[in-house]
């Protein structure tokens, strides 16, 4: 089976609604993404770090019970893992606070073999931040010499408006790595200032990477793709209980998709049909929607298990 393996910051988030906290449950960007397809019984592998805590010991057993490879999870000694305080406003929507170890030296984490077609999903501040910056480039340029497929989350929080100018230079370098650029508006208007999805592709991204996933909240998903495809596609109604990993579990979807069809790199690059993104996206967003109606970060084992590849 190809692998899929996503590479990026873990941390424990607790979950709090009218200030009160709900629930304690591991996450991160790309973890959560990396559970939901261990749930579906993808080959999940995770590159990170944790602390030689309490919290790092969870991680590690949390990600073992849900089918991820676990062998790239790098235990530091004397480090405490970070915490992520998720503050649920009235829309179910997260406000966060996060409590992170100040000894920031980076640290040598080792990379798993990577075969052609195999999947590298990467995002967040993570993918730009000076401090992370060496492995996600050893990573990426692993993925791409040996014919892998990249995936770019650009996830890019308010917290980090202050770093943009710092960081550009390693975002253009990501949007140049990758096959597909997923991000949302609230992501382009703070990297940006521009919240129209056209606005966004022509100016900023379409020249390092012909292909965006331009995500809205509940409005409809904008494709652009290669010959001058674009097609906008509605999101599916459902009850929300916590919007947290919803960008997170959509890339899961579209993933998991690219595995169930047996989407491949070339197929990316000679432009996929319209047919091809439809099925992409409709389990992008099936994957999306389930998440959000529940308060983990993931979708739910029932989902995964109905869905199992």
């Amino acid at each position: 089976m190809r692998k899929v393996i996503g590479i990026g910051e873990t941390l424990l988030d607790i979950i709090f609604k009218d200030n009160k906290p709900v629930e304690a449950v591991p996450g991160g960007s790309t973890f959560n993404a990396i559970v939901s397809l261990g749930r579906v019984g993808a080959d999940a592998f995770f590159v990170t770090e944790i602390g030689d805590d309490h919290v790092g010991a969870l991680v590690r057993s949390f990600l073992s019970s849900n089918n991820v490879c676990t062998d790239y999870v790098l235990e530091r000694k004397g480090w405490k893992s970070p915490v992520s305080l998720a503050f649920l406003d009235s829309d179910n929507n997260a406000n966060y606070t996060f409590y992170r170890d100040p000894n920031a030296d980076p640290v040598d984490i080792p990379l798993p073999d990577i075969n052609p077609d195999d999947i590298v999903l990467f995002g967040s501040f993570y993918a730009v931040s000076p401090a992370t910056r060496a492995r996600v480039i050893a990573l990426l340029e692993r993925a791409r010499d040996c014919g892998a497929i990249i995936y770019y989350d650009v996830n890019f929080r308010p917290s980090h408006r202050g770093d943009v100018m710092k960081v550009t230079p390693n975002l253009i370098e990501n949007l140049e790595f990758a096959n597909i650029v997923r991000g949302s508006r609230d992501d382009f208007e703070v990297l940006y200032k521009k919240d129209s999805a056209e606005r966004v592709y022509r100016a900023e991204t379409s020249f390092y990477c012909p292909r965006l996933v331009y995500t809205d909240g509940p409005r409809p998903v904008t494709v652009f793709s290669d010959g001058g495809f674009r097609k906008e596609y509605a999101m599916p109604e459902t009850p929300t209980v916590s919007t947290i990993g919803a960008g997170d579990n959509f890339n899961a979807g579209l993933i998991c998709a690219m595995l169930r069809y047996d989407i491949r790199r070339a197929d990316i690059e000679r432009g996929l049909t319209e047919a091809e993104w439809s099925k992409l996206i409709e389990s992008a967003t099936a994957f999306s929607a389930d998440c959000c109606a529940g308060i983990y970060n993931y979708v739910s084992k029932e989902f995964g298990a109905s869905h199992s590849l």
